[in-house]
Parts: structure tokens; sequence; C-alpha cells
């Protein structure tokens, strides 16, 4: 914790600058306004920290209506980022009970990890060791939980909101115990750290085999291992990060090459692996022809819309494929991949490492990651098309600025209304992490890029309403089939020949496929 006597020493210092300021006749130079800022810092610096003077039991006593749950986290063991320790989980909740669970943490995130304000994960476990599940302040029965520090978020709800968002819009593609969720719930709470405060953290669940409803690896009675549902989450840059190279690597380990694996992470093999590696290795065949006739054995084409939405109009650039989940529910019946996202404090203007990015994405910024790299740029199956239809009906729904800012809004006014906003800024100014001081200061200028986002993408997303279908698969005789077509040697046409999916087959289509030949843009 901090060193209190420090902290006052240096907030009297400050206020003896500015008395001094005074003292040398300068304040003559600084009008009413700056005047009276200073009066009111000079206030501030002076005013008691009550949210860091109190305990957790005190603060427990003063709980209201208005009051976010409280999280009192207790241990002994030094906390890492590598392996669990034992400790004791305590919630409190206005008008409720309190919740005491035995548990299990460590320190989670990578960046996060550089942060004086740390995140956890949490495994709750009965009195024997074992594994516990809870329902945690209404959210979902499990085990496994967050506890997510936001410290390079100044807006403390950037991945909260995005989250609250996708799960508007999207859903599994296979039915699942949790309404087809793809995606976490949480809730904002305080954290103490063995009584002491720590600020404001959001409560939330995992994505996990349980939530995406995939099948159990099962033991045979030779030892040997049959792997069923899996689950991989793209952990870090590297070589296989657009999925369509990697390296050799071991494959006896949780991380292999971009990736860890998360289901089945207790059987890490070959067999683990190997589905990986073949969605990869279709990724980059060299038949363009066979690629179209077959990736939608590998991918859900909705599940991929709505990713590509999310990811350019939010601006979110720990994307892809890092921070990012693919699963399958069973891969002994097939080897189609869910996208699922994560991480989505680096969206609506924010950057990674809590600094601003002031720029909204390019509408071809995923032309690099596979599947994207061949889907877009030929538009299969129309793909750009329903990229833009979909991503029209979503701005005038889940993604509108209206239903943003009611999101970021509401959020604020319950952080500040709580007083642990107030809290949060006098535990971390000063310490490196992320804090702004005025939260709709913060909550703005997200909405302000946001704005900016939709106005900058609209008119490259009016264009793809109709854009060319696979362009690829034009040639000289689709002309010469064409040229048929119009002068009645042929009296059919099938979709094929209408190049721009105008209904007619007509000298517009012979245009478009001599532009293409000849290299013209379309």
């Amino acid at each position: 914790m901090q060193n209190y006597t420090e902290f006052w020493v240096n907030r009297l210092i400050i206020v003896k600058k500015i008395i001094s300021l005074q003292s040398y006749s300068m304040i003559t130079m600084i009008n009413d306004i700056i005047i009276s800022r200073l009066i009111h810092i000079t206030l501030l610096l002076m005013t008691p920290i009550v949210g860091l003077a109190q305990t957790f039991d005190q603060m427990v006593e003063s709980l209201n209506e208005l009051s976010l749950p409280q999280v009192n986290l207790e241990y002994t063991t030094t906390v890492d980022s590598k392996y669990y320790v034992p400790g004791l989980i305590t919630i409190a909740q206005y008008g409720h009970e309190n919740v005491v669970h035995n548990c299990m943490l460590r320190y989670r995130g990578q960046t996060a990890l550089y942060l004086e304000k740390k995140a956890f994960a949490v495994k709750l476990v009965d009195e024997d060791g074992e594994k516990l599940d809870d329902n945690l302040l209404g959210l979902r029965d499990d085990n496994s939980w967050i506890l997510d520090a936001m410290g390079v978020d100044k807006l403390r709800m950037r991945n909260r909101v995005m989250f609250d968002l996708w799960n508007e819009f999207n859903s599994t593609c296979w039915p699942t115990d949790y309404g087809n969720r793809n995606g976490t719930v949480g809730t904002m709470v305080e954290v103490w750290l063995n009584g002491q405060y720590n600020g404001i953290y959001c409560l939330s669940d995992k994505i996990n085999r349980k939530l995406l409803n995939l099948r159990k690896a099962k033991e045979n009675d030779d030892g040997t291992i049959s792997v069923k549902g899996l689950l991989y989450k793209g952990s870090r840059r590297g070589t296989s990060n657009a999925l369509f190279n990697y390296d050799e690597a071991p494959t006896d380990t949780v991380n292999w090459n971009s990736f860890e694996l998360q289901y089945p992470d207790d059987y890490p093999s070959l067999n683990t692996w190997q589905p990986l590696m073949d969605l990869i290795d279709f990724n980059r065949v060299d038949d363009d022809q066979y690629f179209r006739e077959h990736y939608q054995e590998w991918y859900y084409v909705d599940n991929l819309v709505d990713y590509w939405i999310l990811i350019v109009t939010m601006g979110i650039h720990d994307m892809p494929y890092k921070n990012t989940f693919l699963s399958t529910p069973d891969i002994n019946f097939e080897h189609r991949y869910m996208i699922t996202p994560w991480d989505l404090d680096a969206s609506i203007g924010n950057y990674y490492n809590g600094t601003h990015t002031n720029f909204a994405f390019e509408i071809d910024h995923m032309n690099i990651y596979a599947p994207f790299n061949r889907i877009v740029p030929y538009n299969i199956d129309g793909f750009k098309n329903k990229v833009a239809q979909r991503w029209l009906e979503l701005t005038q729904g889940p993604l509108s600025v209206t239903n943003l800012e009611n999101h970021l809004r509401a959020q604020a006014q319950r952080l500040v209304e709580s007083g642990a906003w107030q809290r949060e800024y006098e535990r971390w100014l000063g310490t490196g992490v992320a804090v702004a001081n005025d939260i709709n200061v913060e909550l703005n200028y997200s909405l302000n890029w946001y704005r900016r986002s939709i106005n900058s993408l609209r008119p490259e997303i009016n264009k793809w309403l109709n854009a060319i279908t696979d362009l690829d698969r034009i040639t000289l005789a689709t002309v010469t089939r064409i040229y048929n077509y119009i002068l009645g040697t042929t009296t059919t046409a099938d979709d094929e020949l209408d190049i721009n999916h105008d209904g007619v087959v007509n000298s517009v289509d012979i245009t478009i496929c001599y532009n293409y030949l000849l290299g013209i843009e379309q």
C-alpha cells in the first residue's frame, strides 16, 4: 500500500507552491477562472481521502442502495501470474448476506501485469480444495472468475460495454445452456486486498467449455484421450497470428505458436493441436477454387461477419487473432470454428497501453488475416454485401451511437453516484495507472471517436452493398457465355452471368468482365 505520510507531505508541498505563487505577485497575471481553479485544487488537496481511510469492514457497514458490491481478497502467500495460491474471497452487497468462499487466485493478463493495479483470476474451492460452483452476483454458476482491473482504460468500462453490445447482437453457432451467449457477463465492483482499498474492478465470468457447451474429452481404458470439444485462445503476436502460417513447435505444451490450449488444457498433445494446424493449412491452400468451395466447412459465415463488424467499427487494436477464442463443439463430427472476442478495452479510441488512438480503422483493415484475406477482396459468396447489410442493421440498433452512449452513461452514473469513481481516482492518481479525473471527459472523447468511425465507414459500406461477387472466377469464357446469351445463341442465364447481381444479364456485365481482366478497378 501507499506510504500515507509521504502522500500527505507531497500534497502539502503542492499547496505551498500554490501559496508561493501568490506571494510573488504573479497572481495578477492569472485571470479569475484560473484563480478559481487553483482554489478548487487547494481544497481538493486538503480533503481527506475517505475511501482510502476506510477498511473493508467499515465500507461494508456503510453500504447503501447506490453502492457497488464490495469484494475482499485475503491471502498470505505472495501472488504471481504463474501459480494459483490459496485465499479467501468475501463479497458484500447491499441488502444481501455476505458471500464467503475459499478460493485459489493468481494475477492474470499480459500488459496488465506491468501495472501496479493487478487483475486477478479466481477459482472457488470447497474446504477440501475441490472445485466449487457458485452464482456470484447473479451472473452464472461457475467456479472460475475474473476480477478485471481495467488499468489501461481511463474510462474503466470499455471491455464491459463492448461485451454487453456484442451479446446484444451475436450468439453461439450451436445451442448452449446459457442462452447461446458468445461473450462474458459481468458487473462493476470495488476490490479490497487484505482489507485495503484497491479500486474499481469488473467481476465477470470466463469463456470456457461450460459456457460454450463443448463436449468433454474422454479418457479411454488404455490411458489414451479421445479429444472432442476444443477451445483455443490467441494469446500473443507471432507467426500463426494471421491464421495462415505457423512455426514448427512442440505440441506437448498448452502454448503453441501464438495460441494457448484452453480446453482440454489437461491433455496438450499432437491430437489437441493438430486440428488448429489443419485449419491453418486449409487457409493457405493455393487453389482459390478449392478454398471457395470448402471454406464454409471451416467457418460460420454469420459469425465472421459479426466479428469483422465489431473489430473494424469499434477500432479494436488487439485483434485478430490475439485476444480471440476459436472453438468447435466436437472435432469428431465437424471442424467448423466459432470466433469469440476477448479483452476489448483497446476500443473506441483507446490503445492497448491506455493512450488515445484518435483515428478510425480503414475498411480493409482485416484483409491481412485469414480467411478475410480471400473472402473480402474476392467478395466470395457476396461477403461484402453481407457485411454491408448487417452493418447498416446494427448501426441502427445495438451498435448505434445512441445505444453505445446509453450503455456508457449508465455505467458512468453508477460509478459516480456510488462514490467509487472518486475513490478510484484518489487511489491511483500518480501511480502510472491510467485514470481520468473527470469521467465525462473520457466518455465524450469515446463517443466522438465512435461518431467519426461510423461516418468514415458509411460511404465505403454503401459501396459494399452492391459489390461484385467472386471476381476471380471471371474468364474470357465468361464473356463469351454472356455474349451468346445476349445474342440469343443460348436462352438461359445462370447467376454466374449476372456479374453485378442486378437481375439482368446485359452489356454492363460484359464491361465489368473486361475491366476485371484488364486490371481496371471496378
